[in-house]
């Protein structure tokens, strides 16, 4: 009955999806805060079509929190349900072979920003939900929590995490924001890496110079800080900040073998990337550099003239913003505090440094023990076919460890998409195949959890 009813409406799911992901809710550029808040009130309003008992715009200091409810039974458990509406900002537009808002199929994937990350697996529970619904087989009591700054660090979260426990009781968490290994073997992500994302800015002279007047008599600040990056990382692959390592937690040999099974071809990788070598810490797989170790890598980087021609200037400031993925036991204010006291230490009379800290957040591990994991597994298992493989993920989801030091909640990460999705880049895709089965998955979950 519930793959009947999914099958029967799935058009209609997704052409509502496509209407979603036709507004541009980008948290970090300001040019979209109405395109933002349109999306949040969109889902409200879905959520109201489908008869919850309470859907609300919960107002913060920046994007508004969706909040909804339905009771069914005091007795029952209760899920609750995050994820977020915003998305990454689309550029480079020049890359992408369809607009970014304008939703197409291709190759039986949804192209759009927000399609996998993170509106189509939000989606995926909303239309969970009414499956239920209007097969009168709703088992557990579901809470919705969906936020509009998850990708600017969801600045705003704890502290109405915090001010509405109540509210938010539950019995445990449910998010899918995270991907399965294929569609072949099919994945519960067990772990997720913290994040300190850090911006730089190196400034020289009080402004441009003509570099023939001026060059070789003035630190360039661009040369310079493309060697105080280049300096970050040793010729083993490893980050040369001291302190760095000091708190991260070694798996043992058991848990990396465990964690090397999951199925996984190099050859594949390297071809799916077009690449021909990989690149990594020493003494470590590809699965472990991805998964268990921290990492720190430059996400954007600029200075000088980088219009169209020529412009011989000798820039007066050079920028660069640069993440570090975190593992258990690291924590994001220690380790921005540690690289920006390296990057002041490192840089050179020549300029001045300036570090800005954007935003953190803490890494998680779940657990593969208890009736919610189990439950998770079985879903996954009668739909699929398969039993999921436990992984551990590289991103980051701040609010599961906010979660759990909040509101004393475990979490089940239930991700649907894949790693070749292409979320945060151009040609964001998500699998019609992932977006339908990822439905009657949750539906499965909700009843497993409720026996």
């Amino acid at each position: 009955m519930v793959k009947e009813y999914i099958d029967s409406n799935i058009q209609r799911f997704q052409d509502e999806l496509f209407e979603w992901l036709r507004i541009p809710s980008v948290s970090a550029d300001s040019r979209y805060k109405q395109d933002v808040r349109k999306a949040a009130e969109f889902l409200k309003a879905k959520f109201q079509e489908i008869g919850v008992d309470h859907a609300e715009l919960c107002e913060t200091g920046g994007h508004p929190i969706v909040y909804a409810e339905k009771k069914v039974n005091p007795s029952a458990p209760t899920i609750l349900v995050y994820g977020h509406y915003d998305v990454q900002p689309p550029d480079p537009l020049d890359l992408w072979i369809s607009p970014p808002f304008e939703p197409q199929v291709r190759d039986g994937k949804i192209f759009a920003r927000g399609a996998c990350d993170d509106k189509g697996q939000v989606y995926m529970h909303v239309k969970a939900f009414e499956t239920m619904s209007r097969l009168n087989r709703l088992s557990c009591n579901v809470k919705f929590m969906v936020e509009g700054e998850e990708e600017v660090g969801s600045e705003n979260l704890a502290s109405f995490v915090r001010d509405n426990k109540e509210k938010l009781k539950a019995d445990i968490i449910l998010i899918s924001d995270t991907a399965m290994i294929s569609l072949d073997h099919p994945s519960i992500t067990v772990g997720l890496r913290g994040l300190s994302y850090m911006e730089v800015e190196v400034t020289g002279p009080n402004r441009d110079l003509h570099s023939g007047v001026y060059g070789g008599a003035i630190a360039n600040p661009v040369n310079v800080l493309c060697r105080m990056i280049a300096s970050l990382h040793d010729d083993k692959g490893r980050i040369t900040i001291p302190g760095f390592y000091d708190k991260v937690v070694e798996l043992k040999p058991a848990e990396r073998e465990a964690l090397n099974r999951a199925p996984f071809s190099l050859e594949t990788y390297k071809r799916d990337l077009q690449i021909n070598e990989i690149w990594g810490e020493e003494g470590y797989t590809t699965l472990e550099r991805t998964g268990i170790r921290p990492t720190l890598d430059v996400n954007g980087i600029w200075g000088g003239y980088t219009g169209e021609g020529a412009k011989t200037v000798l820039p007066s400031k050079a920028h660069a913003k640069i993440s570090m993925r975190l593992v258990p036991n690291q924590s994001s204010e220690e380790i921005s505090k540690l690289f920006t006291k390296h990057i002041k230490a490192i840089a050179p009379p020549t300029v001045s440094v300036n570090v800005i800290a954007h935003h953190g957040g803490e890494p998680a591990v779940t657990p593969t023990e208890g009736k919610a994991f189990a439950a998770a597994a079985k879903a996954f298992e009668s739909v699929w076919g398969k039993r999921p493989i436990p992984t551990r993920d590289g991103g980051s989801i701040p609010i599961v460890a906010l979660f759990k030091k909040e509101l004393n909640l475990d979490t089940v990460l239930m991700g649907f998409g894949l790693d070749s999705d292409a979320i945060h880049a151009p040609n964001e895709h998500f699998g019609v195949k992932n977006f339908r089965m990822g439905i009657e998955t949750i539906v499965a979950f909700h009843k497993h959890y409720a026996e």
